[in-house]
């Protein structure tokens, strides 16, 4: 049995965690971290990663950028594998996860979603074929109204993934309302929409002459960016120093 450490236990995705982990009988959680207490949780809980002294195979770390640097001190002090989810890194601190890497093995996602990560795969071959056959490619992602930024991280991991099937020749687009001309050739157009509560939709659309293919995922709860965190803490304990990513969990 794999044994975790979840780092920021008691925010919403690490009780998403909790109970995803409790299902499934591969994996346990050992300990829990969070400077906020005033959550049970069928696990020891520390304030601080210096305080934890439990024994583990990897974390889990969804909490927040302020926490990052005294986990991955932590993490490259105990050669101790970690999934790190949290984002809003710094440039700083993005440099300090590749040193991490160098001593312990890092695995890092713009978005822990088993299906998102497929789709990437999926796309570049879509892009490869479709292209360089004329078709324009448009992006399209949703989500609730509590969201600040846009596009998402996710919308722009899918575009990158597409540009760096087709040799990062194409440019993005998220406004055409400052100019009136057609379509560039080689351009991707990312539209985004915040409303209500969705939790996240992401659409990929080829338009080519007479028809249009469209790959699209739709996430109904934060449970899919929790699963894909167990499946990643699952491929990542035991592995050698390195960056690792999700495209590595659902390699085929």
């Amino acid at each position: 049995m794999i044994k975790i450490i979840m780092h920021g236990c008691n925010g919403k995705m690490g009780q998403v965690i909790t109970k995803i982990a409790e299902a499934d009988s591969k994996v346990e959680i050992v300990a829990g971290v969070d400077q906020f207490q005033g959550v049970q949780n069928p696990y020891p809980v520390f304030s601080s990663m210096e305080a934890c002294d439990a024994e583990a195979d990897v974390v889990i770390d969804f909490s927040n950028a302020a926490a990052v640097d005294g986990l991955l001190d932590y993490c490259v002090n105990r050669q101790l594998p970690v999934v790190l989810c949290t984002t809003g890194l710094s440039e700083a601190q993005l440099e300090k996860v590749e040193k991490a890497a160098e001593q312990t093995a890092v695995l890092k996602s713009a978005n822990m979603s088993m299906g998102i990560n497929l789709l990437m795969k999926l796309l570049k071959d879509a892009a490869k074929v479709l292209a360089p056959a004329g078709y324009d490619i448009e992006l399209v992602e949703r989500h609730h109204n509590q969201k600040v930024d846009a596009p998402s991280g996710t919308a722009l991991a899918l575009a990158d993934s597409v540009n760096e099937a087709l040799d990062h020749e194409y440019t993005y687009v998220y406004d055409r309302s400052q100019y009136r001309k057609k379509r560039e050739e080689k351009e991707i157009g990312i539209s985004a929409v915040r409303g209500g509560t969705i939790v996240g939709e992401h659409e990929v659309i080829f338009a080519g002459m007479d028809e249009v293919i469209e790959f699209k995922h739709t996430a109904y709860s934060r449970s899919v960016f929790g699963k894909g965190a167990v499946e990643a803490a699952k491929f990542l304990a035991g592995k050698t120093a390195g960056m690792y990513d999700m495209s590595d969990v659902i390699q085929f």
